[in-house]
């Protein structure tokens, strides 16, 4: 115990002493401290670190360059990668195409509808084919005095032949048609029935004709068509085509050039009013020079069009020049395409034409061709996206001896076709404006979508009305692949109205008069089933809106149609 007190003695101590040396050397004064000003800072008083300080070392050493030598030597590898498989993709079985295919279909109003198209190889460049179809009705029509059936039927046989520089071909056909005047006015039926009228009217036609295809020559392509076409009226047609396109060097340029040769002639047993016989025939030759412009996006053809006609009954000549320039240019690449141009040309009429067109003309016409000025065209189409593209276009046509359909007056002549049930051809002087839209659809590759619709503006010289002209025009198409065996699709038509005239016969004189013919709507809808890669099965349905339009006045047509049937594809 005597040991711990002597320690903590002598440690109190030395601190003591400690204390003492401490205090003297400690110069701050304890008095008061009187503060004059108080401190105020200054930016002066500040300094800021650089980023790369000066150094104001008396010695600096420089960096010593190293250079770097690389000595490169082969290392071998024992690493093997391990070989890539390619991924398995489930192909999809081809699809077996064939030469030939049978249709057959019934339906209501005694319909039967039939098709065969046979093709064969004779060799790896030579091939021949035909082709039969038949399309008929016994009619039904309610409250028709006369007959309603139809029927259409064609053959066709062809031959072709595909060399290296040289294709061609050759075909025949005969075509036979039967129609009905059946639409008599309810002011008519009453003498029609006292006269034993009878409607009956059948067209028959046969043409030959080539097309030849020439690589590497200034001749590109050539072909020609003769058409006899006649009915059971004593009615006969002759057409003669001949056309070419050829380029044509000039000073290292090259124009091409279209050449046509147009004959037409024909008669008619009698004409509407008199028993005197009816003829026509004229022949024209047309060259039609275009040069081409291609620069950056834009696309310029530049040319004309000439034509000599001869009128050979009237022993009359005449010469006609139109222009022939048309435009493009690619605004926004594929997405936006401005176009237009201006053309004209005589537009060749033919009795063939006219009674493809309306069945129910009469064997009376009075047939010339059609000076067309100029057609101005102006427009805007392109591509949306990878599967859908549109067009909008204006036009304005300037037509002179323009062919109109308009309804035959009555006459004494007690023809089938005299009665007010038949049609005749004016000609006038119609200025035609018209605007058009149209849209495309490939939603994918199994279904597919296309809407059109048309504006018409008419305005004539001579005749009170554009007789038979629509005003709006429109359609929609879809086609649906369901499944790899069904498929389906539809057809719709939109038609305004038109103005023809109408004749009252009050027993003493007929009184013409304008009659505005109601627009209609027509669906078609169609499905089909495929039972293996050869058959298959279809239903359609014609009409669906029951309506028993007029689609020329006084001739209503059939309302709401079923059609069932097969088809059958094969190989030889």
């Amino acid at each position: 115990m005597r040991k711990h007190v002597n320690k903590i003695i002598l440690a109190v101590f030395t601190l003591s002493i400690s204390i003492v040396f401490s205090q003297e050397k400690d110069t701050i004064s304890t008095g008061v401290i009187n503060v004059v000003k108080p401190y105020t800072p200054t930016i002066a008083d500040a300094f800021k670190v650089k980023e790369t300080p000066s150094i104001d070392d008396e010695e600096t050493a420089t960096k010593k360059e190293i250079k770097y030598n690389i000595f490169s030597f082969p290392v071998a590898s024992t690493f093997t990668p391990a070989k890539g498989k390619a991924a398995v993709v489930d192909k999809a079985k081809p699809v077996k195409l064939y030469d030939n295919y049978v249709t057959l279909g019934v339906g209501t109003y005694t319909t039967v509808l039939g098709e065969v198209y046979l093709n064969h190889t004779i060799s790896r460049t030579e091939s021949v084919g035909g082709y039969v179809s038949h399309h008929s009705s016994q009619g039904g029509i309610q409250d028709l005095l006369l007959d309603d059936n139809f029927s259409d039927s064609k053959i066709n046989v062809n031959y072709a032949s595909r060399l290296r520089d040289l294709s061609w071909n050759v075909e025949a056909g005969f075509q036979q048609q039967r129609y009905n005047w059946y639409g008599l006015p309810l002011s008519m039926v009453d003498d029609a029935e006292a006269n034993n009228v009878k409607g009956g009217h059948s067209f028959f036609g046969a043409h030959f004709g080539s097309d030849v295809t020439i690589e590497n020559t200034y001749i590109k392509s050539g072909s020609f068509l003769f058409r006899r076409f006649g009915d059971n009226q004593g009615s006969g047609e002759n057409r003669f085509l001949i056309k070419s396109s050829i380029d044509i060097p000039i000073d290292k340029e090259e124009i091409s050039t279209g050449i046509v040769f147009d004959y037409l002639g024909g008669s008619f047993d009698r004409n509407y009013a008199t028993a005197d016989e009816l003829k026509y025939g004229n022949f024209q030759i047309g060259v039609s020079p275009t040069y081409e412009l291609k620069q950056d996006d834009l696309t310029l053809n530049l040319g004309i069009s000439a034509y000599y006609l001869k009128d050979t009954e009237a022993s009359e000549s005449k010469f006609y020049i139109y222009p022939n320039v048309t435009a493009s240019y690619r605004l926004v690449n594929d997405i936006l395409i401005a176009y237009g141009g201006i053309q004209g040309g005589l537009i060749q009429n033919s009795y063939y034409d006219f009674a493809s067109e309306n069945p129910f003309v009469s064997p009376t016409l009075y047939i010339m061709p059609t000076d067309q000025l100029y057609n101005a065209s102006i427009g805007l189409k392109g591509k949306v996206s990878s599967n859908m593209s549109y067009n909008i276009s204006g036009h304005y046509f300037a037509d002179r001896n323009k062919a109109l359909f308009i309804n035959n007056d009555i006459t004494a002549s007690s023809q089938n076709y005299s009665y007010g049930n038949s049609f005749g051809i004016v000609y006038d002087d119609v200025d035609t404006f018209s605007l058009a839209g149209e849209i495309n659809v490939d939603v994918n590759r199994n279904f597919k979508l296309g809407i059109k619709a048309e504006y018409f503006s008419y305005s004539t010289n001579g005749q009170a009305e554009a007789w038979n002209l629509p005003d709006v025009k429109g359609s929609l198409f879809l086609d649906y692949q369901i499944s790899q065996q069904w498929f389906a699709g539809a057809n719709l038509f939109y038609v305004g109205e038109r103005k023809d005239q109408f004749f009252l016969n009050n027993g003493a004189i007929t009184t013409p008069f304008t009659v505005v013919l109601d627009s209609y709507f027509d669906a078609n809808v169609h499905l089909g089933y495929h039972v293996n890669e050869q058959l298959s099965v279809f239903a359609k349905a014609n009409n669906l809106a029951n309506e028993g339009y007029q689609r020329w006045q006084n001739f209503p047509v059939q309302s709401i149609q079923f059609l069932a049937g097969a088809t059958y594809k094969f190989d030889f």
